[in-house]
C-alpha cells in the first residue's frame, strides 16, 4: 500500500500514512458488510486529516486496476474523503463489478491527495504537450461538458505526452484527435510516499 500526498501538511500527512491506508482499507471492509462508507467521527482523527483536501483512492489486484474514485476540489475533511472515495472505488467504479471479500483480502490500495489545480495558459495542443511534465503532472481537461482526468501515476503506462493527452481525451468522451480553442487544462501535483 503507498500514500500519495501533497499539500502544505505533507511531512504531517505522511506521520499519518497507516491511519490513512487503515481508514481506507476499513472502509471498504465496512462497505462489504454494510454496503455504505465507514461513519467517521472526524474529531478522533489528527487535526491534519480535519482539513479540506481532495483525493483520490486507487484499487489494484496483482498490479492490475480495480478501481479509482476520487475529487478534484476539495470540500470535505480528509479523512472523511478517503474514507468515501475508497468506499466508491471498491463498490461504484462503474467499470467494475461491486468487491468481492475474496478480492478485498487481494488489495492494494493506494491513496493520492492532490495539491489544488493550477489553471493552465495554452495557445493550442503542442503548446499544451509542451508545457507538460512527465511523471509529475496530473492532468485535467474540459470542453463543454466532458472532462477527465489522468493522476501522475497513469505517466508509468503512457509515458509520452502526446498518448496521455489523446488517452485522457478518449476517457474524456472526445475523439483521440479531438481539439478546440475552448478546451480548459488544468494541473496538479501528488506526491507518493511508500
Amino acid at each position: 500500500m503507498s500514500l500519495a500526498i501533497m499539500n502544505n501538511n505533507a511531512t504531517d500527512l505522511h506521520l499519518h500514512r497507516e491511519t490513512l491506508l487503515k481508514l481506507a482499507a476499513d472502509s471498504i471492509d465496512h462497505g462489504l458488510n454494510y454496503n455504505q462508507p465507514l461513519p467517521v467521527a472526524i474529531g478522533d482523527y489528527p487535526q491534519t486529516l480535519q482539513i479540506p483536501a481532495a483525493s483520490f483512492v486507487t484499487l489494484h489486484i496483482q498490479r492490475n486496476l480495480r478501481g479509482c474514485i476520487g475529487a478534484l476540489e476539495a470540500f470535505r475533511p480528509l479523512a472523511l474523503d478517503i474514507a468515501a472515495n475508497a468506499y466508491a472505488a471498491a463498490f461504484r467504479d462503474p467499470r467494475f463489478p461491486p468487491l468481492s471479500r475474496l478480492e478485498f483480502k487481494q488489495l492494494d490500495i493506494h491513496i493520492s491527495v492532490l495539491s489544488p489545480p493550477e489553471e493552465m495558459r495554452i495557445a493550442g495542443e503542442a503548446d499544451l504537450l509542451a508545457q507538460l511534465r512527465p511523471g509529475i503532472d496530473g492532468l485535467i481537461i474540459e470542453e463543454d461538458s466532458y472532462r477527465s482526468t489522468f493522476l501522475p501515476a497513469v505517466w508509468d503506462s503512457l509515458p509520452h505526452p502526446e498518448d496521455f493527452l489523446r488517452q485522457l481525451k478518449l476517457k474524456a468522451g472526445l475523439p483521440a484527435g479531438y481539439w478546440s480553442k475552448t478546451i480548459q487544462a488544468r494541473r496538479y501535483t501528488v506526491q507518493t510516499v511508500e
